[in-house]
């Protein structure tokens, strides 16, 4: 047992991380949510954590700066390629079509646990490529993490950032700006970030893709499957949802249909009963 971080104190601060995030701590990354609770102590003047857990109760404003400080913000552009190109080769090909056939005009994409905002970005950039004229693209990117998210606003990205981006990409759509590139204004615009707890329900609805890749790995089975639900009830009658690779909903009493792909295995919402 840590002098630190009592058991009966970690079990306090486990359960109300959880219960305000979903986010899970079990006892095999006690050490994680120890390290965290020293790096925002440090910063106090409080030398005791209860009383430190007292403030968390009342002060939201450091109730979410805890909960940045617990997320693991890891990713980059073009991120699984094989969900990139199923994306690109499958999902916006079908979605195109479908709107056409019933004269919809808008493509509206759902990136759930945006962290610094490669994924968005790296979304629109391959969705502007495919889309016709007079067909309109909105990317929605959240997160739990306020710092992440002023990085994906601010759309500037150091020189290792941008590895994996194709050269074509950055010459279209980045400008070379001190040691890195910054997203043009024809992309950004295209990408609406906000604020967003998965815990509860985002307010989004008929979207027609969702990403949600490796965040459910750090919640519970009970907090999954609620938000797999909250991403059903956000989504329209024929889409499509991207997890992990890592992560699966097989075993879940859920609605999603396992599709696989040539280049890789996802979910569809599909309650019409055919595809696309």
């Amino acid at each position: 047992m840590s002098d630190f971080l009592s058991d009966d104190t970690f079990e306090k601060f486990r359960d109300l991380i959880y219960n305000e995030s979903g986010i899970h701590f079990s006892s095999s990354n006690r050490t994680i949510l120890e390290s965290r609770l020293k790096e925002r102590m440090r910063g106090s003047p409080l030398s005791d954590l209860m009383d430190y857990y007292r403030v968390l109760t009342t002060d939201a404003d450091e109730l979410k700066a805890l909960l940045d400080s617990v997320t693991t913000n890891l990713t980059r552009f073009f991120r699984n390629t094989a969900h990139i190109e199923t994306f690109e080769y499958h999902v916006i090909p079908a979605l195109i079509q479908s709107k056409r056939e019933r004269g919809e005009r808008r493509i509206r994409i759902w990136s759930a646990g945006c962290s610094t905002g490669e994924e968005p970005y790296t979304v629109a950039m391959v969705t502007r490529e495919l889309l016709p004229a007079g067909m309109e693209l909105e990317v929605v990117a959240s997160d739990i993490s306020l710092k992440s998210l002023m990085v994906g606003k601010e759309g500037f990205y150091a020189d290792t950032r941008v590895n994996g981006v194709a050269q074509r990409y950055l010459d279209k759509y980045f400008t070379r700006s001190g040691n890195g590139y910054r997203v043009n204004d024809d992309i950004k615009k295209l990408v609406r970030f906000d604020y967003h707890n998965l815990k509860h329900d985002s307010g989004l609805r008929g979207l027609d893709v969702v990403f949600c890749r490796n965040v459910l790995i750090y919640f519970d089975e009970a907090a999954q499957k609620a938000a797999v639900e909250r991403f059903w009830d956000a989504m329209a009658p024929r889409s499509f949802l991207f997890i992990g690779h890592s992560e699966s909903l097989f075993g879940m009493q859920t609605r999603f249909e396992f599709l696989k792909t040539d280049w890789a295995c996802i979910y569809q919402k599909n309650v019409a009963g055919k595809n696309p």
